[in-house]
């Protein structure tokens, strides 16, 4: 089955990973803007790294038939610093044009301070200036709840954003239901230790159904499965759940949400038959 990674940090896996993708039916997949796992101190850096996700990535994706579409922003790890903040702010529109960039991500809080939180609002109105969709990062472990509610009701409270243009990933059992209940799309991460399983992600899409919902690897430097998405599929039918219904949770949904940008066009190849 053909599938569409809405959450995958390629810049950080090998050409292998790539190959691996291709072979378990991955099509396309979208890269969000993450942490380095150092904070970067200059927008130079930054510069580079928006370079390689709209221009390096892309090419090496194609070589196995993937399309590679990609998010920009300051991660909100670095989002303490108001200077470097600005910076980079005033740095991503000249990239907003380029054919593989759908919007502004992955955005949110890491430890819900005040600078995060203005840092975030910044990110927002950026998108919103522009007319970008937005994919927002939650935080983990013990900020999870606190982290999503002060990110919901942000967003809520701003009468500019679209909630159907917003994706709001890293969704759990206990942030799922304020996600979906304001409208906005929410992923599930399929990320061995601080995320969800694909045991439970199937237990979330049984209790709270399969609208504006999607699934995603967020393969990274840290221990995960850039194949995740094919064992969640696995998990699926070995519950007796419907083709059509695994489809439309791995690759029709993601369609759905992602198409609202223009620049999101499925090669033919790319197109699962009926």
């Amino acid at each position: 089955m053909k599938y569409i990674d809405i959450h995958a940090h390629m810049v950080s896996r090998t050409t292998d990973d790539y190959h691996h993708m291709a072979l378990t039916g991955c099509v396309a997949l979208t890269e969000p803007a993450f942490w380095a796992g150092f904070d970067r101190l200059s927008p130079v850096v930054f510069a580079d790294y928006f370079n390689r996700l709209t221009s390096f990535e892309p090419a090496r994706a194609a070589k196995y038939g993937i399309q590679h579409y990609c998010w920009l922003c300051l991660n909100p790890k670095e989002g303490e610093d108001r200077e470097l903040t600005q910076q980079v702010l005033e740095l991503i529109p000249q990239f907003l044009d380029r054919p593989n960039v759908l919007g502004i991500g992955e955005i949110g809080v890491n430890r819900v301070t005040r600078n995060e939180i203005a840092t975030f609002i910044d990110h927002v109105d950026l998108a919103l200036h522009y007319n970008q969709l937005i994919h927002i990062h939650t935080p983990h472990l013990e900020d999870k709840y606190k982290g999503t509610k002060v990110i919901v009701d942000t967003l809520v409270s701003d009468r500019r954003v679209e909630p159907g243009r917003v994706m709001v990933d890293h969704a759990e059992e206990h942030t799922i239901g304020m996600i979906l209940d304001q409208g906005f799309w929410t992923g599930l991460t399929l990320y061995p230790q601080t995320k969800t399983s694909a045991a439970r992600a199937v237990d979330m899409l049984e209790m709270y159904g399969s609208e504006r919902l999607c699934v995603a690897s967020a393969c990274d430097w840290g221990p995960s499965l850039p194949t995740a998405i094919p064992h969640f599929v696995l998990e699926m039918r070995r519950r007796g759940h419907s083709e059509q219904l695994i489809r439309k949770i791995v690759y029709d949904n993601p369609i759905e949400f992602l198409s609202q940008s223009p620049k999101f066009q499925l090669t033919p190849a790319s197109v699962e038959s009926i």
